[in-house]
């Protein structure tokens, strides 16, 4: 085989490939010029933005604007679950000292973290509901929640379904299209019978409450087997071990997948950045309850983390004129709520999902 010579000082295309150098155009070596390869760039590239992220953080927390600073930690620290207990303390401090200068005015940040022997449960009795809302709006004012008029800025985790009752009417027999006997929509089509959960939530009554209508208040039911955990690819979204299901609004991407998962209407998302006026401010927060959100994040119900893990009744069970509402540990057989469920016709709403409420409803 013919020798394969190479000349003194010339770059071979193997050695250049090996080296990241591009033959020169022209016979001289000299020309020959350094090519950035991909992993040499991303290399430095990711160097760089390094050093210019440690630069900026810096220059943040040493201009004294603490907002600044804390957004900043904000982006680096971990989802709360994995935090230790030095880390989740660091966080709430931070947000603390955020809250306070937005707001003006002291705001505490809980880390009360689960109570042992305890498993979270309410039931509502839905012949006591009168439909006055009360819970609506004693849920807003107690954990945040955003009271803008614009679209997407009014957020409501209760809804309350308004239903008619009715029944079949012998009047009605023989009407309906075509007519005659053997008609395909019957004279009792349109009109209510029994209870319907085809109801409204939007009503405006001049009194509660209204002759022929019952009212089912809907939330979220903190499954044990909750699908919108399920589906969340970021696991900011978990239950926690006394029932609840939470959020890490730090972690939340916003791409709405747990909306869609699920199959009670319970969750919402900040369209817009929250409108919460300062004077309206609940200053007493917890960590993955009602502290204020962000634009772009989901929140949901959470039984008032800040009440019940320190032995208080959510803010909506307290504001029922009724006593519709009952809450409790679902593992104490003398607790309120298992009460309910050993004495009272008790359903769960969708049990067929098998998603497991703790949310029940009862009747007498």
């Amino acid at each position: 085989m013919a020798e394969t010579r190479t000349m003194p000082g010339a770059v071979s295309a193997a050695a250049g490939a090996s080296t990241g150098m591009v033959p020169p155009a022209s016979a001289d070596p000299a020309q020959a010029v350094a090519k950035p390869s991909r992993r040499g760039f991303l290399r430095k590239g990711g160097m760089l933005s390094l050093s210019s992220l440690v630069a900026t953080g810096t220059l943040m927390a040493s201009t004294g604007d603490a907002r600044a600073a804390v957004e900043w930690a904000e982006q680096f620290q971990k989802n709360y679950r994995l935090m230790t207990a030095e880390e989740k303390n660091e966080a709430r401090l931070r947000l603390e000292k955020r809250y306070a200068a937005e707001y003006g005015k002291p705001v505490s940040v809980d880390t009360t973290a689960a109570q042992p022997g305890m498993l979270m449960g309410y039931a509502l009795n839905v012949r006591k509901c009168i439909g006055c809302r009360r819970c609506v709006k004693a849920c807003v004012a107690e954990n945040n929640q955003s009271r803008g008029a614009r679209p997407g800025e009014r957020i409501e985790w209760i809804q309350v379904l308004r239903m008619e009752r009715g029944e079949f009417s012998k009047e009605k027999l023989a009407d309906g299209y075509p007519e005659g006997l053997g008609i395909q929509v019957g004279g009792n089509a349109y009109t209510p019978a029994g209870q319907v959960l085809e109801g409204q939530y939007h009503y405006e009554p001049k009194a509660v409450p209204e002759k022929d209508a019952t009212y089912m208040p809907i939330a979220c039911m903190q499954c044990e087997k909750p699908p919108c955990v399920k589906v969340c690819p970021v696991r900011t979204t978990y239950r926690e071990a006394d029932g609840p299901v939470v959020i890490d609004y730090n972690w939340c991407i916003g791409c709405r997948m747990c909306m869609g998962a699920c199959p009670y209407w319970a969750r919402r998302i900040n369209l817009t950045t929250p409108v919460l006026p300062r004077e309206e401010m609940n200053p007493v927060t917890h960590y993955l309850g009602n502290r204020p959100r962000m634009r772009g994040v989901v929140e949901k119900c959470h039984w008032c983390l800040q009440r019940t893990r320190h032995g208080r009744y959510p803010a909506c069970v307290e504001v029922c004129p009724v006593g519709a509402r009952k809450f409790g540990n679902l593992l104490d057989p003398d607790s309120e709520v298992s009460l309910v469920l050993a004495r009272k016709n008790v359903f769960r709403l969708k049990a067929e999902l098998n998603t497991f409420p703790k949310f029940f409803y009862f009747y007498d």
